[in-house]
């Protein structure tokens, strides 16, 4: 008689209850990664330098940033909540005894940003979702996210340099590692953000991203929105893209605004009624802010917000098709 340890009795009740992360574990084949991760993290990128923790698996290391970003964590409360909770050690595949410390955990990120390739795990993964017929090509929707960072408390003087490319008397090596000198301020609705942004192009009936592209804060949307967008697909936007290009063949549905002296027609209302439910689907920031606690940025320089987002991006999808699997949906073919 086999006899339940205290573990295995909480680990069953989890998966009673319902547990996402096991859900994701029943759909995903992570070792469809394990390739690309080994080019990344292989040992002869010296990750690790001599005297520091032995090589640790490098899927299991991908799970782990994967794991911080759904939390939005930090890499000491990600460290804490490895310890402290069996469901997170079980995603990931360690044991009390081989939980990553936060340094390992911020040096394979690191590892991940400087190799400049994350954007290939994305790939990647969107290649195994057009190979199984998930993406219908039948639509794409276009928008945008503020990928908030701490801000720059610098004078004006400060400022000023930073965007000439100039050195800033007075700021030490100490000091300039820890300012953000890519991220820049916008404003929306009277609201000020300082940090970069998410461009997403989504696939209308699927939902999942297809294309991404991160750019400063001040970068206005529509300035990416051909390089989003694939050809002879229609493109569903808001008004912010009102008079842009896309690539060709594409039928461009943009939002329509009224200007002054010159209020929107009912012509122009019923269009963007129709618009605005085909849009509506687009609740890839929804979920990243619900679900995924968001997307603020606790690193410094575009590199590393680019890994962020990227991990992000890569997290939705990998939870959309969680659910397009448990659904019973195979095909749009």
């Amino acid at each position: 008689m086999h006899l339940f340890t205290d573990d295995e009795k909480i680990l069953s009740k989890l998966t009673e209850k319902g547990n996402p992360l096991e859900r994701l574990d029943a759909v995903m084949d992570w070792q469809l990664f394990l390739p690309l991760l080994s080019e990344l993290f292989s040992r002869k990128n010296k990750i690790i330098g001599r005297g520091g923790r032995p090589h640790l698996d490098y899927l299991m290391m991908f799970k782990v940033l994967l794991l911080q970003r759904l939390h939005n964590l930090s890499d000491d409360a990600m460290e804490y909540q490895l310890l402290d909770r069996l469901s997170f050690r079980r995603f990931v595949g360690c044991h009390e005894d081989n939980v990553p410390d936060a340094k390992t955990i911020w040096l394979y990120r690191d590892r991940l940003t400087q190799s400049g390739c994350e954007k290939e795990l994305f790939d990647l993964f969107y290649t195994q979702l057009s190979d199984e017929g998930l993406i219908a090509h039948t639509g794409q929707i276009v928008d945008a996210s503020f990928v908030e960072c701490a801000k720059q408390r610098n004078s004006r003087e400060e400022n000023e340099k930073v965007k000439a490319h100039e050195t800033v008397e007075g700021w030490n090596k100490a000091k300039r590692s820890q300012k953000d000198v890519d991220g820049t301020w916008t404003q929306k609705g009277g609201v000020r953000f300082f940090g970069y942004k998410n461009h997403v192009c989504v696939d209308r009936k699927s939902k999942l991203i297809k294309e991404y592209d991160v750019t400063t804060a001040s970068i206005h949307d529509s300035n990416v929105l051909a390089s989003l967008c694939d050809a002879n697909e229609p493109v569903f936007d808001d008004s912010a893209y009102v008079g842009k290009s896309v690539p060709e063949n594409c039928q461009h549905h943009t939002i329509r605004r009224a200007f002054r002296n010159k209020p929107l027609t009912d012509t122009d209302k019923g269009i963007n009624r129709h618009i605005a439910k085909v849009r509506c689907r687009v609740d890839v920031f929804v979920f990243i802010e619900n679900s995924m606690k968001g997307i603020t940025f606790r690193g410094i320089g575009m590199a590393r917000a680019k890994t962020n987002v990227t991990l992000t991006n890569l997290l939705y999808n990998i939870f959309r098709f969680e659910q397009i699997k448990r659904l019973g949906f195979k095909s749009w073919a």
